[in-house]
């Protein structure tokens, strides 16, 4: 199975004007649990699944001592552990220094190259669904409503969903404004709208209201 990914714009400063970078995200294609990798560990070895919960539970308890003392944790073919620390509020060069406080951010990992070459080759896919909403002003979403409604007559959440690429969060909520706005009718049930293009709206005569 391929790793599906999603292409996804690179941020920039309001006051920078550079053209517009995208990166490419993973979108992860589920988790595997401690029981199925405790299982699956057992399979590929003499241990019993007993004998293998020990151990991780074990690496667990080592690792945190280790990590607490500042170290870094190295398990072969698999990478480096280290913790990473984080300030709490701003700190400045005049800041007192009793006045900085600095806590625990993160434990971070870095992977040998054993573990990159267990993966093997990769197939990447680019998703053929939208996982992120895209950025388009009301205008842009106006124009493609009044192309929609011209060659159709109701419009479904799915329908604008996909018309937009908008996730279904955000699809609802600027379903919402629009029906606010005057610019839409909910013609179906609460649970299961159907919309409908208000008068004046969207190649609608301002004449069909009240029909």
């Amino acid at each position: 199975m391929a790793i599906l990914f999603e292409w996804y714009e690179n941020p920039v400063a309001p006051n920078q004007s550079q053209k517009t970078k995208l990166h490419a995200r993973i979108i992860l294609n589920g988790k595997i649990s401690t029981d199925e990798l405790r299982a699956r560990i057992q399979v590929r070895s003499s241990l019993t699944k007993t004998d293998v919960s020990a151990v991780l539970d074990a690496l667990c308890d080592v690792m945190g001592e280790e990590l607490r003392e500042g170290r870094q944790v190295h398990l072969d073919g698999i990478g480096y552990f280290y913790p990473s620390l984080k300030c709490k509020g701003e700190i400045t060069p005049d800041t007192p220094r009793k006045n900085a406080k600095v806590e625990l951010k993160a434990i971070q990992f870095r992977s040998d190259q054993k573990l990159k070459d267990s993966i093997g080759t990769v197939e990447l896919q680019h998703s053929k669904y939208a996982r992120h909403s895209g950025k388009l002003s009301e205008v842009e979403i106006d124009m493609r409503l009044k192309d929609y409604f011209s060659e159709n007559k109701v419009l479904t959440r799915r329908d604008f969903q996909s018309l937009c690429h908008l996730t279904r969060t955000t699809a609802a909520d600027r379903l919402k404004r629009l029906r606010e706005e005057g610019k839409l009718k909910n013609i179906g049930l609460m649970t299961q709208p159907i919309y409908v293009p208000a008068p004046g709206y969207y190649g609608v005569s301002r004449d069909t209201e009240g029909q």
